[in-house]
C-alpha cells in the first residue's frame, strides 16, 4: 500500500515539475490576491472628497476647515460660492461630504451661542457615510476643544468664549443609512459578472475538451457565427439575472428605484458586453475546464475587491486605484447605485457608460482575435 502511495506521489510531483503553468497557477495568483486583499480590503476612509461652502469667511471658519484637512481623512475638491453649487457636487458624486458654514458662525461662538455647522453626506454607500460622519464628529469635537484651550475668538483682555457647536446632519439618498440599499444594487453587478464570465468560459472550453469544437468548425458554420451562437444566450441570461435581482431588491427588500428603467437596461447591456468579452478571453487561455475555473477564480476576486463594492476606492493605494479603471464592475456599480438611489440621468453617468463601452469593445475585439487564432 505504502509503495503504491509513494509511486503515486512521485508521479504527481513529476507531472507538476513538467508543467510550469501549473506551478504558476498555484503560487502567483495566491501571492497577488494576498497583496490585493492586504491593501484594498479596508473599511477605513482616507482622502474622502469634501466640498466646502464658507459663508462666514472668518478666522474661526478657516480654522475649522484646516482641522478637516489636517487629519488626512478629507481633501477639499471644491470651495463653492452657493448652496446650490455645493449640493451639486454631492448629487453628481464628485464629493462624499459637504460642509456648510453659515454666516455668523464666529460671532455665535464668541457669544457662547449655538453655532450651526451643516454637514451633507452622500449616503449611497452607507458604510462610507457612517464612517465619514464618525470622523466629522471627532474633528468637530477636536476643534471645539482647541477653541476652548485658546482665546482666538476674543481679544486678550476678554475671557475665552464657551464653544457650543450645533451639528446638523443630512444623509442624502439613504436617510436611514440602511446597508441593504447599498449592497443589493451592488449584488446585481457582482452576481451577473460571475455567472456570465463562468458560463462563457466554461461552455467554449467544454466544447474543446470533449472534442466537439473541431467537429463544429469543420461544418459550414463560420467562426463569427459560432461565437455569436455561444455568447448571445449568455447575454440574455445575464440580462435576465439583472432584471430578476432588481425586482427582488425592489419588491422583497424595498430598495427604492427612482431612476430610469431604460437607462438601467442600456447600462446593463454595456456591462454584459464586457463580461462576455472577459469570459471569451478566458476561454482562449484555457484548454480544460479546470484551467478555466482557476482563471475565473483568480480574476473574479480582484475584480470584486477593486470594484468599490465593499471597500472605498479612495482608501486604496494609487496603483490599485489606477487598476480599477480597467474593471468594468467599477463603472457598473456606480451606474446601478446612482440609478436606483439618486435617479440621475445620462448627463451625469456618461463617463461611466463610456468606460464600459470602451472596455466592452476592447475585450470583445481582443477575445475574438485570440479565439480565431486558437482555432487555427
Amino acid at each position: 500500500m505504502f509503495d503504491r502511495l509513494q509511486v503515486m506521489l512521485m508521479k504527481e510531483f513529476l507531472e507538476l515539475r513538467r508543467d510550469p503553468w501549473a506551478i504558476f497557477r498555484l503560487v502567483v495568483p495566491l501571492v497577488i490576491q494576498v497583496i490585493v486583499y492586504g491593501y484594498a480590503a479596508t473599511f477605513t476612509v482616507n482622502h474622502a472628497a469634501m466640498a466646502v461652502l464658507d459663508l462666514d469667511r472668518s478666522q474661526a471658519s478657516r480654522n475649522l476647515i484646516s482641522h478637516f484637512v489636517a487629519t488626512g481623512r478629507f481633501y477639499i475638491i471644491d470651495r463653492s460660492d452657493s448652496e446650490t453649487e455645493i449640493l451639486r457636487t454631492i448629487d453628481t458624486g464628485r464629493a462624499t461630504v459637504a460642509i456648510l458654514i453659515h454666516a455668523g458662525f464666529a460671532q455665535a461662538l464668541q457669544n457662547g451661542q449655538s453655532a450651526p455647522l451643516e454637514v451633507v453626506v452622500d449616503s449611497t454607500n452607507s458604510n462610507t457615510a457612517l464612517i465619514a460622519l464618525g470622523y466629522v464628529g471627532q474633528i468637530v469635537s477636536r476643534f471645539e476643544t482647541d477653541l476652548g484651550d485658546t482665546s482666538m475668538l476674543a481679544p486678550a483682555r476678554v475671557a475665552p468664549a464657551t464653544v457650543n457647536l450645533s451639528l446638523q446632519v443630512r444623509p442624502w439618498f439613504n436617510e436611514s443609512l440602511d446597508d441593504r440599499w447599498f449592497f443589493i444594487p451592488g449584488v446585481i453587478g457582482t452576481l451577473t459578472l460571475m455567472q456570465v464570465v463562468s458560463l462563457t468560459a466554461f461552455a467554449i472550453v467544454r466544447e474543446r475538451e470533449v472534442g466537439t469544437l473541431e467537429q463544429v468548425m469543420v461544418s459550414p458554420i463560420r467562426p463569427v457565427e459560432f461565437i455569436l451562437g455561444k455568447t448571445i444566450p449568455f447575454f440574455l441570461i445575464g440580462l435576465g439575472d439583472i432584471l430578476l435581482v432588481g425586482v427582488i431588491g425592489v419588491v422583497w427588500f424595498h430598495i427604492p428605484f427612482v431612476g430610469s428603467f431604460w437607462l438601467m437596461l442600456f447600462s446593463a447591456c454595456l456591462f454584459l458586453l464586457s463580461a462576455l468579452g472577459l469570459g471569451l478571453l478566458l476561454s482562449t487561455f484555457s484548454y480544460t475546464q479546470q484551467q478555466a475555473f482557476a482563471l475565473t477564480f483568480f480574476l473574479i476576486n480582484p475584480l470584486f475587491i477593486l470594484s468599490g463594492f465593499a471597500f472605498p476606492i479612495s482608501a486604496m493605494p494609487k496603483v490599485l486605484q489606477w487598476l480599477t479603471f480597467i474593471n468594468p464592475l467599477r463603472y457598473f456599480l456606480v451606474v446601478i447605485r446612482s440609478i436606483f438611489l439618486k435617479g440621475v440621468a445620462i448627463e451625469v453617468l456618461w463617463p461611466q457608460l463610456s468606460g464600459m463601452a470602451a472596455l466592452g469593445a476592447g475585450m470583445l475585439a481582443l477575445s475574438v482575435i485570440r479565439f480565431r487564432k486558437s482555432l487555427d
